[in-house]
């Protein structure tokens, strides 16, 4: 294991192997594509592989995992790194526009063998995917994640959004438009962020 990448809890040989994996396609990839900022490459396992990971052991149910937006496969890649091992009956979708980006994910997942599969579309205007859990990391405002949860989400479904430092003020804005259940998760990254878990999603 290298030194920059002390993992938050534990994970097998064989998943840190494809972590790994993943990891070189990214800086292989960024320079063409921009998967990443520039500031951020020398930090890539903390500020996006781990990043991503902390939702593992919340260990979601269900076999439809649908990752919106997904770039450079953050947290979608991370998460069906993870399944291969822990889920292996779990699917993941990743919803991509960017036709450049959507080949870099096809790519970790061919070389990888995951099971998952990018669909390019605009993701509101996407076939509605009835997932279990709808993830996003970096993508949107809550009110806007949380119509296309609607979309894209079973009723029972969890959505799971990676939010910043202003989090509380995007819950605040979101519930003059939405009803739902929160629990709020400190980012292992930054105190202040937080990865949010979203249940009983409804128009107000």
């Amino acid at each position: 294991m290298r030194m920059d990448q002390a993992a938050p809890f534990d994970v097998s040989r064989e998943t840190m192997e494809r972590l790994e994996a993943l990891h070189d396609l990214v800086l292989k990839w960024t320079p063409r594509i921009n998967l990443i900022s520039k500031s951020s490459v020398q930090h890539l396992w903390d500020r996006h592989i781990w990043d991503s990971a902390q939702i593992i052991p919340l260990e979601f149910p269900g076999d439809a995992w649908v990752d919106i937006g997904s770039g450079g496969g953050f947290p979608g890649l991370v998460a069906a790194v993870f399944a291969k091992e822990r889920f292996p009956a779990r699917y993941t979708r990743m919803i991509e526009s960017d036709q450049r980006k959507a080949a870099f994910l096809r790519t970790v997942i061919r070389e990888l063998d995951l099971n998952a599969s990018v669909l390019v579309a605009r993701i509101e205007e996407a076939v509605p995917e009835n997932a279990d859990v709808l993830s996003a990391r970096a993508l949107a405002d809550l009110t806007n994640l949380l119509g296309f949860a609607e979309r894209h989400l079973k009723p029972d479904g969890t959505a799971v959004f990676f939010k910043g430092e202003s989090w509380q003020k995007e819950v605040s804005a979101a519930q003059e438009s939405w009803s739902f259940s929160l629990v709020s998760h400190t980012s292992i990254s930054n105190p202040a962020a937080a990865v949010l878990e979203i249940k009983e999603i409804k128009r107000v």
